[in-house]
């Protein structure tokens, strides 16, 4: 299927993103192969691109508006030929941290956004996964060079693993 980001295993292949544009493409490309329903899962630090991938990844979708980071308002939903629901869990995670409660996204409506389109969760590991059967785990990584790697994790029959 996309043997250059994954083998036929799903061992993810580690693909180099030396600028801001590559991590763009990626998220364009990851696009390509979306359907409603789809859920993406994106893992790494701060800096590391999350944000960027999901402005490929509307650009790819073809939706509406500018792709900003949702931290501050945990979720924006982009209108486009297929819909993009952009959250960021960050905040929600240090809430829990804090509070000692479990996180929860019940009040962001990820079931009814994942019938008609696609969301893309920055943060949303060990959080979201329960929500479907089959996900893409797209984690990055930030070395000290400032040279950020992402590895693409199919998960579920629908990604063929």
């Amino acid at each position: 299927m996309t043997a250059d980001l994954w083998d036929r295993t799903g061992v993810p292949v580690p693909v180099e993103l030396p600028t801001v544009e590559d991590t763009e493409a990626l998220g364009r490309r990851l696009a390509g192969m979306l359907q409603a329903g789809d859920l993406l899962v994106l893992t790494g630090p701060l800096g590391a691109g999350k944000t960027a991938l999901v402005r490929g990844l509307g650009a790819g979708l073809g939706v509406s508006g500018r792709v900003t980071s949702p931290t501050f308002v945990l979720a924006r939903q982009h209108r486009g030929p297929l819909p993009l629901l952009h959250v960021d869990a960050y905040r929600l995670r240090d809430a829990a941290a804090t509070s000692g409660r479990p996180v929860t996204l019940d009040d962001l409506d990820l079931e009814e956004a994942l019938t008609d389109g696609v969301a893309a969760v920055e943060w949303g590991e060990g959080l979201v996964e329960g929500l479907v059967d089959a996900w893409l785990e797209v984690r990055l990584e930030r070395a000290d060079d400032d040279l950020r790697t992402a590895r693409v994790r199919p998960v579920g029959a629908r990604w063929g693993v």
